[in-house]
């Protein structure tokens, strides 16, 4: 899966979203902080393959994407929108393919404006990467290509607080990066930085008005932290394989930075600092049990706006959760499965 699969919709409830086979699930909370639904496909009877991308907008509208068989050797791209956790989504819609036929190129990314325009970013297995934007009467825009240098799988698409779509990508010459200028305009290469990235490991986050910023893992193993306009920073060691997860939050009353990830040793390593500020310094804290290897990790806040962090494992489909309590710190409850 790529982008945030653990996600607070518009009514307050907190949702996941699940590969399961040939479908995409949903489980989602009955009613803020209370008990939870069974997981339900999302989207119809569609068969998918086991990909999907996922991006939410200001409205709190969960944009799901991901491709579907058509003809043998072949495949399309298909999109469903879900307005809110506890109600059904809206049936896959075929948008097409970036090559305009063919298989799969590589997995989407997905970020959406503050028109709540989903845009839709694929790597095109040429090196580059193509675009498809969503109408804001309905429809979508033609395919654009917007070129790259050996842009891989893994792509990072983000929202900054502007409002404007933001991508990133890794090569291996490095790291490119595209913006949009102005709303509803098309991203363009703003700036690319030299360095060995492990790949799958971006993850992009809205850290400021004007700022995004990108984490990232070396190839020595540590995490680092780039925006653009900047040098990257080394913020610690990698506590682990897999991209982390970030969410800003408020801790104490000061605008932090929260990070997650696998560790090596299997559990949840939480790390935090001021927002934007990595000399202060940061330091991994492991919590709850071991987890499957395939276990991903993700953050969110909830209605009240307190930290929440998930653990989903593909293979046994489990879902554990913890929050944080109501007190000094970063004190986490219990974990609990779901």
């Amino acid at each position: 899966m790529n982008g945030d699969w653990f996600l607070r919709g518009r009514d307050g409830r907190l949702s996941v979203y699940q590969l399961s086979g040939d479908a995409v699930r949903c489980r989602a909370e009955r009613e803020p902080g209370g008990p939870w639904t069974a997981p339900r496909t999302v989207g119809g009877d569609q068969r998918l393959h086991p990909v999907l991308a996922i991006g939410q907008g200001a409205d709190g509208y969960a944009h799901l994407v991901s491709w579907r068989p058509t003809v043998k050797g072949e495949s399309g791209l298909v999109h469903s929108t879900h307005f809110r956790p506890r109600l059904s989504a809206l049936d896959w819609h075929p948008i097409g393919h970036p090559l305009t036929k063919g298989d799969r190129t590589g997995t989407p990314a997905v970020a959406v404006d503050a028109q709540g325009r989903a845009h839709v970013f694929v790597p095109d297995g040429q090196g580059g990467v193509r675009l498809l934007t969503q109408k804001e009467k309905g429809g979508w825009a033609a395919w654009r290509d917007l070129k790259g240098n050996g842009a891989g799988d893994g792509l990072a698409a983000v929202t900054g607080e502007s409002g404007r779509v933001e991508l990133y990508a890794a090569g291996p010459d490095g790291i490119q990066y595209w913006r949009q200028e102005e709303p509803a305009a098309e991203p363009v290469p703003a700036e690319s930085l030299r360095a060995t990235v492990r790949p799958g490991t971006l993850h992009a986050l809205a850290t400021s008005p004007d700022s995004t910023t990108l984490y990232y893992t070396d190839t020595s193993g540590a995490l680092c932290a780039w925006r653009p306009g900047g040098k990257p920073v080394t913020l610690l060691p990698s506590a682990g394989h897999g991209p982390v997860s970030a969410v800003r939050c408020d801790l104490d009353g000061h605008d932090c930075t929260l990070l997650a990830q696998r560790s090596a040793d299997g559990r949840v390593a939480f790390a935090a600092y001021p927002t934007e500020q990595e000399s202060a310094g940061a330091w991994w804290t492991e919590s709850g049990p071991q987890l499957p290897v395939d276990a991903r990790v993700s953050l969110a806040t909830d209605e009240d706006d307190r930290v929440v962090a998930a653990t989903l494992s593909p293979s046994t489909g489990q879902l554990l959760l913890t929050r944080r309590k109501d007190e000094p710190g970063l004190a986490l409850e219990a974990w609990r499965q779901v």
